[in-house]
């Protein structure tokens, strides 16, 4: 919130913060929305890897029919607006990562510190932990992105591995792209 905003501007915030938050599955019509959202987070240098121009609303549409079936790219909305959206998605085409999923998670600003993100990666790991073949769970977020680490440490992700220098910011400074982890409970030996 900036300092501008006083008075009902906070009554507004505080009204919207109350209101309940509802989770359901993406639909292709929701493309559009998703992918503008996505834009803007990506304005922000370091939130996500990619850049705003290289977002296509064609691929967001293409994402969510493939994951339409197994039912795990969801979106959360409060008052009929869709402030989030996340998915898991398979590692990739071999029978051997058939057990991986591969996390995508955005809160759509102005909705961060609301509970957006926890209640997506709730709905996300309650499906992996009902999908017998799921095992594994993977995301990789960006150094200095303090709130997103917390939140998946939160949810039982630790850090697995740290990518030195992976992403490049469009002002040419480079940062760590951190790989961190879920396993499902009874699948893992370690603790969590």
């Amino acid at each position: 919130m900036s300092s501008r905003e006083s008075g009902a501007g906070n009554r507004e915030s505080a009204t919207a913060v109350a209101l309940p938050l509802s989770i359901r599955r993406a639909r292709v019509e929701d493309a559009a929305v998703l992918c503008a959202a996505e834009r803007e987070t990506a304005r922000v240098p370091g939130r996500l890897a990619s850049r705003p121009h290289e977002l296509r609303e064609e691929a967001f549409a293409q994402k969510i029919a493939e994951l339409a079936a197994a039912g795990s790219y969801l979106v959360a909305e409060r008052d009929g607006v869709a402030v989030g959206h996340a998915f898991l998605d398979l590692a990739g085409p071999y029978e051997s990562l058939a057990h991986v999923r591969t996390l995508t998670i955005v809160v759509h600003p102005p909705h961060a510190g609301q509970g957006v993100g926890t209640a997506l990666m709730r709905a996300l790991l309650d499906w992996a932990r009902a999908n017998d073949s799921v095992q594994r769970v993977e995301l990789r977020v960006r150094a200095g992105n303090d709130a997103a680490i917390h939140l998946y440490k939160k949810c039982g992700f630790a850090e697995e591995s740290r990518f030195y220098q992976r992403i490049r910011l469009p002002d040419g400074r480079l940062i760590d792209d951190i790989g961190m982890t879920w396993f499902k409970p009874a699948t893992h030996g370690s603790s969590q």
